[in-house]
């Protein structure tokens, strides 16, 4: 049982932080805290085939808008359940949409992953944006005007207590959260995963040694698809309001800056730049009100990555975790 432990652990602390969030800040912290929570879920997921796995896939907006529009277009027309069971619905909407972003993986990753570096990455652009025209297209789906209304995630009756509505949502999303860091910690940790690594060290050595890379490079495909998929469930009912341009080449960008910058195969690295990412721009909003109404923000917000770059071009935690830091700290100090 001690595998279960750190998870265990973690959603403690996070159920910890979500209970300070819920009682003293105001609902545009709480939604904030939100979307970190789908940023560190896109981050993760892209990290297993940018990082580990030593791919470069520029579609992962794509697999994300999947999933988003799935699971807002079944919550408000398939609802299965109501009254204190309506927040199955969102399990199910949740659970589905991750599985039809890995089906997607699985059909775009066959065949692309095939191909290496520049060629792969322009196939999961085309693949995103292909994505992005056919839903601006679908007026079953709101068109180019999206989706609204989307229905969030209930309050929850315990019969002797009510779960409010923020804190549903953050238990829920810690939930992906910490089963995306596991899920990918345990598989990094196992034989498949010593496949991804080798696959990104060098490929012709792994297919030397009897890997099958394309398989292998499918299978981190499909599983970060997967989370994709659920991160873009969880922003739809996080926002109530989607739209084809939510899920733009913008957004793969920005998840390919929380990987690099994180450190290309470090999973704390990935979440501490996504924590980065989400609220630096969020911190320097108020700095308008200093400069005439003129929005420096963007300009800063770029500069700071450039000079985290440069200062740091590995990313912040290069291919090591929070952890192994910790334990050469501690190392010196004896």
């Amino acid at each position: 049982m001690k595998f279960l432990k750190q998870p265990a652990l973690l959603a403690i602390g996070m159920i910890c932080i979500g209970l300070i969030l819920n009682f003293g800040t105001n609902a545009y912290i709480q939604l904030t805290s939100l979307f970190v929570l789908v940023n560190c879920l896109m981050a993760m997921s892209l990290n297993l085939v940018n990082g580990y796995t030593g791919q470069f896939s520029l579609g992962h907006a794509g697999f994300m808008a999947l999933g988003a529009y799935f699971s807002a277009y079944a919550s408000m027309h398939w609802p299965l359940f109501s009254g204190p069971l309506a927040i199955l619905n969102f399990v199910l909407t949740t659970l589905g949409s991750g599985l039809l972003a890995a089906f997607a993986g699985y059909v775009v990753g066959l065949p692309s992953l095939r191909l290496k570096g520049d060629y792969l990455a322009i196939v999961t652009l085309g693949f995103g944006e292909i994505i992005r025209v056919s839903l601006l297209n679908m007026d079953f789906v709101g068109g180019a005007r999206g989706l609204s209304g989307i229905p969030s995630i209930p309050n929850l009756d315990l019969g002797f207590m009510v779960i409010e509505h923020y804190m549903v949502s953050f238990l829920f999303s810690t939930f992906w959260f910490v089963t995306c860091f596991f899920v990918i910690w345990r598989i990094m940790h196992s034989s498949h995963g010593r496949g991804f690594l080798s696959v990104r060290e060098d490929e012709i050595a792994a297919e030397a040694m009897g890997i099958d890379t394309t398989k292998t490079k499918v299978r981190a495909f499909v599983l970060s698809s997967f989370f994709a998929g659920v991160a873009g469930a969880l922003f739809c009912h996080a926002t109530n309001y989607i739209s084809p341009s939510s899920f733009n080449f913008q957004k793969s960008v920005d998840a390919i800056i929380m990987v690099v910058l994180g450190g290309m195969g470090s999973m704390s690295g990935s979440i501490c730049a996504a924590i980065f990412i989400t609220l630096l721009p969020e911190i320097l909003r108020s700095l308008k009100e200093y400069t005439g109404g003129i929005d420096f923000r963007m300009v800063i917000y770029s500069l700071s990555l450039i000079l985290v770059m440069l200062l740091r071009p590995q990313g912040l935690f290069g291919q090591t975790e929070i952890t192994d830091l910790w334990k050469k700290y501690v190392k010196r100090s004896n």
